[in-house]
């Protein structure tokens, strides 16, 4: 196995998704009863209006070091992979120092970040795709085409609610599609961390 995943990123992978639900949904509750996490985006959390605004920035510039720590350490990932994951660590400093103004209104810088966050992750599977034999099943053509393929049906879901004026789920499909690639990007860091140690111990 020529490249690694490193210890480090294999213990952000572990913290990545508890951070990510966790930040939404303690915003969410210290928010209260005003907030609907079904039909408000998370954007709206730590919008300049929003009573947990400082909060749930903290949570969003945690998250973005811990894309940043994958980034740098996941180096069995395909360099555009690991490219996608530097520059969606600066979309995501992007979109928090760049809030939408309140809940009612947009910004566009702040959807510019959101939006180069959503489609790099996206893509992810296919930027990190390796073709050599020495590298786990997971990151080669078969398994990250399908992963690329679904991640891709589940953005376009995201996108044809977002854009829909009459929608009243977008803060659910948006959670949905946080929670996949977030959960794609650690299962694949632990599952390849485990294999290589496997292999290390035998070999």
């Amino acid at each position: 196995m020529v490249q690694k995943i490193g210890g480090v990123a294999a213990i952000a992978a572990v913290i990545g998704p508890i951070q990510s639900i966790a930040g939404w949904t303690i915003s969410g509750l210290i928010r209260g009863d005003n907030y609907d996490p079904i039909r408000q985006p998370i954007s709206d959390l730590a919008a300049l209006d929003s009573s947990v605004f400082w909060l749930q920035s903290v949570f969003f510039m945690f998250g973005a070091s811990l894309w940043l720590i994958a980034a740098f350490s996941a180096k069995a990932f395909a360099w555009p992979g690991r490219a996608a994951l530097l520059i969606s660590a600066i979309a995501t400093v992007g979109l928090t120092i760049f809030p939408t103004p309140s809940q009612t209104s947009s910004s566009e810088l702040h959807r510019f970040f959101a939006i180069l966050q959503f489609v790099l992750m996206t893509a992810f599977p296919l930027l990190a795709m390796r073709f050599k034999r020495d590298y786990h099943w997971l990151i080669r053509p078969p398994a990250a085409i399908t992963a690329t393929v679904i991640m891709t049906a589940i953005a376009l879901w995201f996108l044809a609610v977002w854009v829909d004026p009459n929608a009243t789920n977008v803060g659910f499909v948006e959670r949905v599609i946080a929670v996949a690639q977030t959960l794609y990007l650690s299962g694949v860091v632990l599952v390849i961390y485990r294999w290589q140690s496997r292999n290390a111990r035998l070999g």
